[in-house]
């Protein structure tokens, strides 16, 4: 378990997470540099509505739009809260796009409600906001495109603490990982040099190893170099701690000892942090004051007020645990100021609340109920047992302990401040009978299980949640790959999500992407939806006038979701629900749902396509088959060419099917016209088989059996040939038509 915890479930005093308008520079209300920018206020204009419908700008809510290329992750999702809960006490709504101002083509989708924007990490394409004039900033990166504020974290002052506590630590030979494609990164690796130069330290480039990402698996692909440098170096900083995170368990099974071989800092505190082995000391972000700082800084731009040009800097703060080879707690219980006296159980209740905070400070002048309500409460019921009074509730101590989980999940943390109430009686030497240290040992006993029942419920309702999720993208998962084109269309799976309202629009024309055809919509409470066909451009998008008051008054987040799939760019999926930021966590739910969706469209294109070749295919089919009966009846033609003489000329290949044909073409102009003579025209036959031959033989007889005989006509040599094993009986042979034309005429004549 780590050694320090998070600060989560309970109102935090401000003074914790100041601003600063440049690293070092705390920028409070006083403290902020005064100035005004070129940069312009928003401009509220008419924008076109639904089918042309003009929508007056000034009638809705100001509305912050965030640009972000993830809505799901460590730091991603607490950014988004912030800028969202700052949004809300200001009265403005927010509206999240997913992608990069190029990929949305910013500013032009739902430009119409937007009044100022924010671009959170990726900036590729936001010069076309600054060519639109409208108020923007960016968050955890600068631009090098524009000139325009940005919020940043300090991270060279963090960087700088990180690196002289291991100096403090007595480590010179210090390495460097980190992904260098991100701003952050290189802003801390500057820090890290910087830092060496100001405490004597030549700088290694040996000593720095680049990884492919921010993420876990950036740090796993980057060990084997680290590793390679192992005699090298003593201590590492990282420029992630999913970096640090991920390289720790390959580190371990190369027998690299933390922090006895290797001393390691992270940065970003993530909640993984606390949890590896050994806990991670590491650089604490406060992401929700990046996103409040940027609600705070884009409001002053919009509204026309001074503003820092340059942007601010969050502050951040070392938390040490035991990868630096700190131990924060023990050295926090083996402070002498833990005996002083401060009223009967003050001083005690102000450490238990520093402990669960650390390595923060709890203010001077702040009492320590006001951030754990209850803390007053356990350290009464310790002095009840300790003198044998009425003894604090069970029920008390369970509620008591669960505001302290609020505090921190660090079990480690929570066990120490029982320490620290254990061990009070024993600093001030108080003396305790068997029965008194046996009160204590059993309230003390309450306290930890108390902690650990806490703590269940904490990870029950994680279990819980996981699971819901789970759920939720299983059952949407079944209904957009399994269900039909109009399930997917008209968004009824989204019942199985936490979203209230919904409305899917396709490009009217892909090509251009002008204007959006709406295609499904969904309402989970009755709100009205966009007429299904409906016309919108793209800048009015999702029309403001159908939106559910909640997220018109900026209760609840508006999400615009561009759907893709590898083919094609089909739309836009607006999204409005009250969990939906808190249900994606690095999960990923939202952005699952639109790849899933991309998926459905493009899956019921392709049956489309599919079922309209089959359509095509029966059509051709259809046509050959009436085709192939005129060619069977032009391929056999009967012609009567004298009385009781029937010319049957034959052109083209003859197979079995074909001959079969003239077999019964024959038999039946035979009968039909009581012919007496049937001559065969083989002039066009390229070339007779003896299969055909036995065919020709075979009509002849069956001719014969009507009374009737048939003649050869265009034999040419080569045919004759083929014909000498077959067995024609009366079938006679001609050169030519013309021949047997003259053999034959003086015969019809006289016969007639």
């Amino acid at each position: 378990m780590g050694q320090a915890g998070e600060s989560s479930g309970v109102a935090v005093p401000e003074q914790w997470g100041e601003l600063s308008g440049a690293p070092g520079q705390e920028a409070g209300a006083g403290a902020r540099a005064k100035t005004r920018s070129s940069i312009p206020a928003a401009r509220r204009t008419d924008a076109p509505g639904p089918e042309g419908l003009q929508v007056d700008a000034g009638a809705r809510p100001r509305t912050l739009g965030i640009i972000t290329p993830f809505v799901d992750g460590s730091f991603w999702n607490p950014v988004l809260t912030g800028i969202h809960e700052a949004a809300q006490e200001r009265g403005y709504r927010t509206m999240v796009l997913r992608g990069t101002p190029f990929e949305l083509r910013a500013p032009s989708l739902a430009r119409g409600q937007v009044d100022g924007w924010i671009v959170l990490i990726e900036v590729h394409g936001i010069e076309a906001l600054a060519r639109a004039g409208v108020p923007f900033i960016t968050v955890g990166t600068r631009a090098a495109e524009v000139s325009c504020p940005a919020v940043i974290p300090d991270n060279r002052g963090g960087m700088r603490s990180a690196v002289l506590h291991l100096i403090e630590h007595g480590h010179r030979r210090i390495a460097f990982v980190g992904y260098f494609a991100a701003y952050d990164v290189r802003e801390r690796f500057a820090a890290y040099k910087d830092t060496l130069a100001e405490a004597g330290i030549p700088f290694d480039p040996d000593l720095v190893v680049q990884s492919d990402n921010n993420w876990y698996s950036g740090g796993q692909g980057a060990a084997p170099a680290l590793l390679a440098r192992r005699h090298e170096c003593t201590a590492a900083v990282f420029g992630t701690d999913k970096n640090a995170i991920g390289m720790m368990p390959l580190l371990k099974a190369a027998g690299v000892r933390m922090p006895e071989d290797l001393a390691i800092v992270g940065f970003d505190d993530v909640v993984e942090a606390q949890g590896v082995d050994p806990p991670l000391t590491t650089i604490r972000q406060r992401f929700e004051m990046m996103g409040s700082a940027a609600c705070d800084l884009l409001a002053s731009m919009i509204a026309g007020e001074a503003f820092p040009p340059e942007g601010v800097h969050t502050a951040n703060v070392l938390v040490q645990r035991s990868s630096c080879g700190c131990n924060v707690i023990q050295n926090f219980l083996d402070r002498e100021d833990l005996t002083s006296e401060e009223g009967e159980g003050g001083v005690l209740a102000r450490r238990m609340v520093e402990m669960l905070l650390l390595p923060r400070q709890l203010p001077p002048g702040t009492p320590p109920t006001e951030v754990w309500p209850a803390v007053m409460r356990v350290v009464e019921g310790y002095f009840a047992a300790l003198r044998g009074a009425e003894p604090l509730p069970a029920v008390e101590v369970e509620r008591a302990y669960r505001q302290a989980v609020g505090l921190t999940p660090d079990l480690g943390t929570l066990l120490a401040a029982v320490r620290l109430l254990g061990q009070s009686h024993e600093r001030r030497r108080v003396p305790l009978d068997a029965a008194a240290r046996r009160r204590v040992e059993d309230y003390l006993e309450l306290s930890r299980l108390a902690i650990a029942r806490a703590r269940l419920e904490v990870e029950t309702q994680v279990v819980h949640q996981l699971g819901l999720l789970a759920r939720t993208n299983y059952d949407v998962s079944f209904a957009l790959l399994g269900g039909t084109q109009h399930e997917a269309r008209s968004l009824a799976w989204l019942e199985a999500t936490p979203a209230v309202w919904s409305c899917l629009a396709l490009w009217d024309d892909p090509e251009t992407r002008a204007r959006l055809v709406v295609a499904g919509a969904y309402s989970r409470d009755g709100s009205p939806t966009p007429p299904i066909g409906g016309r919108c451009p793209l800048e009015a998008f999702p029309p403001a006038e159908t939106l559910p008051p909640a997220a018109a008054d900026g209760s609840l987040m508006v999400f615009l979701l561009p759907i893709r799939s590898a083919r094609r760019d089909w739309g836009v999926l607006a999204l409005v629900g009250p969990t939906l930021v808190a249900l994606t966590g690095d999960e990923g739910t939202v952005a699952i749902w639109g790849t899933l969706l991309g998926a459905a469209l493009e899956r019921d294109a392709l049956l489309e396509s599919v079922s309209a070749q089959h359509v095509d295919l029966q059509k051709a089919y259809a046509i050959e088959r009436a085709l192939s009966e005129t060619v069977r009846e032009l391929g056999c033609p009967l012609i009567p060419l004298l009385p009781g003489t029937l010319l049957v000329p034959l052109i083209g290949m003859i197979d079995g099917g074909r001959a079969q044909q003239v077999l019964e073409k024959v038999t039946e102009g035979v009968s039909r016209h009581r012919a007496r003579r049937v001559l065969l025209d083989v002039t066009g036959v390229p070339f007779v088989d003896a299969e055909v031959a036995s065919a020709l033989g075979a009509i002849s007889c069956a001719a014969a059996l009507l009374g009737a005989r048939v003649y050869l006509v265009g034999v040419r040599p080569e045919i004759a040939r083929s014909l000498v094993a077959v067995e024609l009986r009366d079938l006679a042979t001609f050169a030519s038509l013309s021949t047997a034309l003259r053999a034959l005429a003086p015969a019809g004549r006289g016969r007639r």
